[in-house]
């Protein structure tokens, strides 16, 4: 039943973009709306990926602009219509939502017009579930290189990602190598800023 959408209106599919003559379009504005699908019935944790691409998905070391030009024609639509529905349902307030990689493109080129990794300044966004919206958080240098202005940790991110889910991350352990260990170290603090 979850995944038949027979029953979804003309113009929930529209928006999804799964009349999209670019297949990937239409690929992850299905899997968007079977997420909505899954939020709906109280599913607490669902990951979406980017579709099809050539196999490296944001990981471009080469042919940057055509990869990431496919990638966000692949996305684009079916994430906003996601936060659209989300909304328009009253689910948003309550269903965090959170678009990263786990780094950044460093701003010069590199080989064949692509990117290398950068941990040290990347972006990511955040919507609903108790997140402020419509605000930037932090700054890199002119270059877009690294982080200069409010800089975070990954131990600050999971803090807050854990607390706008409802838990104390510090009361929050795993036992790991015979210890037990907090997912945020010692380090996590809570991001009080973006709280909305």
């Amino acid at each position: 039943e979850l995944m038949d959408i027979k029953g979804e209106t003309e113009a929930t599919k529209k928006l999804y973009g799964l009349d999209a003559k670019f297949r990937n379009t239409a690929t992850f504005g299905r899997n968007c709306l079977i997420a909505r699908r899954l939020v709906e019935r109280g599913v607490r944790f669902i990951e979406l990926t980017c579709p099809g691409g050539n196999g490296d998905r944001w990981d471009q070391h080469g042919g940057l602009k055509d990869g990431h030009t496919k990638n966000a024609k692949s996305v684009d639509q079916g994430i906003a219509a996601l936060l659209q529905d989300l909304e328009s349902r009253g689910l948003l307030d309550t269903t965090l939502l959170v678009w990263m990689g786990e780094f950044g493109r460093t701003p010069f080129a590199q080989g064949n017009n692509g990117r290398d990794h950068n941990p040290f300044g990347f972006s990511l966004w955040m919507a609903g579930g108790g997140v402020k919206g419509g605000m930037t958080y932090g700054a890199t240098d002119e270059y877009g290189y690294k982080a200069v202005d409010k800089k975070l940790q990954i131990h600050d991110l999971h803090a807050t990602m854990l607390h706008l889910l409802g838990m104390n991350h510090k009361k929050l352990t795993i036992r790991f190598s015979s210890r037990d260990m907090r997912l945020t170290d010692v380090h996590g603090e809570v991001i009080k800023d973006i709280l909305a």
